[in-house]
């Protein structure tokens, strides 16, 4: 009997492996689908817009590309840059890709939006980064700014699609537009739910690109995908977003950004944590440090940092738990948790948070106030959606 029942255990673990397997092999990224972008590239000057997520299996994009006689003209790099090991924030200046020679021009230098005349030569751009979801990770705005671009110069633009691992979450108040930059540009919330190619299209369809043409847009759709989906990233897309966990808790932790907390920068555990030096947020202890590539001066830096690890926590989604709870043990201490309201409503898209905080607002109160506009939201974004929904 008992060689009945692991004879039984072991064939439905084999099942359960076999269809994680298939579930993984179906899933296949936009990059990955040549045959049905290859013949769009056949004698057009392309320009990518890329970073180290643009993988068609075990090929950087820009090298799938030249093996198969596209003309890649010109690469173009967000934050974090084309290798994706630049720090938040950090300058980048243009160069040149070692192994095929061609130009890297930033869009985390001088300026956020190609120039006409880096464009000129250039039929094509495409696009192929990772996004994780949420409206302040800028590769969001990289986007929206390439395409009002190439829009600008009448040239064609096609997006590589890529899943959203927080697609299953449409939270946050949606951007008002007094508080639009570079860490917030659509009108979406915090959470939006959509992958950057449904972004894509709804940019068109909304008429969100400042220009007076029309853009020849392209989406190629990952293949059997549905929100239903976890999807897990094969790379990490930032340097501190370095795992799964800290993708989760992004939402919830970036606001931080605009406080005197450290999220772990300068840490192992980058946006996984979170803490202060005089204020105790919690017992778990770190202590920031530069790290290149990562965190050069972190805040905090060398400080003892005492606060929550929420490496175990099964937090998904947007929580202002946290954020209200800091608020309030930096007030009992007399002491200002957000250092820099300009920078924070900036992150939130709106002032709605900060001064809900002012008044001494629970979290759940505060996530009340949006749940109408959201709603909204969801119904406008109907027609855009490529991957099915519950």
């Amino acid at each position: 009997m008992r060689q009945t029942i692991h004879a039984f255990l072991m064939l439905m673990i084999t099942i359960s492996v076999l269809l994680c397997s298939f579930q993984t092999r179906a899933i296949e990224v936009a990059a990955e689908r040549g045959d049905l972008y290859l013949p769009m590239l056949e004698g057009k000057r392309v320009g990518l817009v890329v970073n180290q997520s643009a993988r068609v299996h075990d090929q950087h994009l820009l090298d799938y590309l030249t093996d198969n006689q596209v003309n890649v003209v010109r690469i173009f790099a967000p934050e974090h840059g084309f290798r994706g090991d630049k720090g938040a924030g950090v300058y980048i200046t243009d160069g040149k890709d070692t192994k095929t020679g061609v130009p890297i021009v930033s869009l985390y230098g001088t300026n956020k939006k190609p120039k006409p005349d880096q464009l000129a030569d250039i039929d094509m751009l495409v696009f192929d980064i990772q996004d994780v979801g949420v409206r302040f990770y800028t590769y969001l705005s990289t986007l929206f700014l390439t395409m009002e671009a190439a829009q600008q110069s009448g040239i064609s633009y096609l997006v590589l699609d890529r899943p959203n691992p927080n697609i299953a979450y449409v939270d946050g108040p949606v951007l008002d537009p007094r508080f639009r930059s570079f860490v917030g540009m659509l009108p979406v919330p915090v959470l939006h739910g959509m992958t950057l190619g449904e972004l894509a299209l709804m940019s068109v369809g909304e008429g969100w690109l400042r220009s007076p043409r029309q853009l020849d847009l392209t989406v190629i759709p990952v293949a059997s995908y549905s929100a239903q989906d976890d999807y897990e990233l094969p790379i990490a897309p930032s340097p501190n977003l370095p795992n799964q966990r800290a993708i989760y808790l992004y939402p919830s932790l970036c606001l931080f950004e605009a406080t005197q907390v450290s999220v772990g920068r300068g840490s192992d555990f980058p946006f996984q944590v979170f803490g202060h030096d005089q204020v105790r947020l919690g017992k778990f202890a770190f202590s920031p440090r530069s790290i290149p590539g990562a965190a050069m001066h972190p805040k905090l830096q060398g400080k003892m940092v005492y606060g929550e690890d929420l490496r175990y926590s099964g937090q998904r989604g947007l929580s202002l738990d946290w954020l209200v709870q800091a608020h309030s043990a930096f007030a009992q201490q007399g002491n200002t948790l957000i250092n820099s309201p300009s920078f924070f409503d900036k992150l939130a898209g709106t002032d709605v948070i900060r001064l809900a905080l002012a008044q001494g607002l629970k979290a759940h109160q505060i996530e009340a106030i949006w749940q109408q506009e959201v709603q909204a939201f969801k119904t406008r974004r109907l027609p855009y959606l490529l991957y099915a929904r519950e």
